[in-house]
This record gives C-alpha cells, structure tokens and sequence, in this order.
C-alpha cells in the first residue's frame, strides 16, 4: 500500500507541475518565458532550470495523464 501511496503522489505531483499555466500563474511570480532568457555562454541558472523543466514536463506528459489518473483511478 505505501508503493501505490507514493507512484500515486508523484503522479499527482508532476501533474500538478504540467498544468501550471505561463502567464496566468509562471508569469505572476516572475517565472514567466521572458525572464528566463539568458546570454550565450552564460551557465544558466536554477529558477532557469527550473522553467525548463515545468515547460519540458508540459511539453512530454500532457497526453499520458489522462491515461495514467485513468489506469491509477480504476483500481
């Protein structure tokens, strides 16, 4: 039971991450598209980092949770 408790909050969790929204949400706290951008050879920072990953799990997981919450919710 503690191993479906835990797929079954990463789950959630990432998809919390996938539908934040850009300028309604990202934007409003200063992580919106435009802050993100940096100069070349500049390592890029963390807060950049961290933008490209939500918009990486947005761009990868929006159509396999709808299958994954399906499959976990019909257990």
């Amino acid at each position: 039971m503690a191993l479906y408790g835990l797929i079954l909050a990463a789950v959630l969790f990432t998809n919390a991450v996938a539908v934040l929204h850009e300028e309604r949400f990202l934007a409003k706290i200063g992580w919106g598209v435009d802050q993100s951008i940096g100069g070349f050879g500049e390592e890029p920072g963390v807060k950049t980092q961290l933008v490209n990953l939500i918009r990486s799990v947005r761009t990868v997981m929006r159509g396999v949770f709808i299958k994954i919450i399906y499959f976990i919710v019909s257990i």
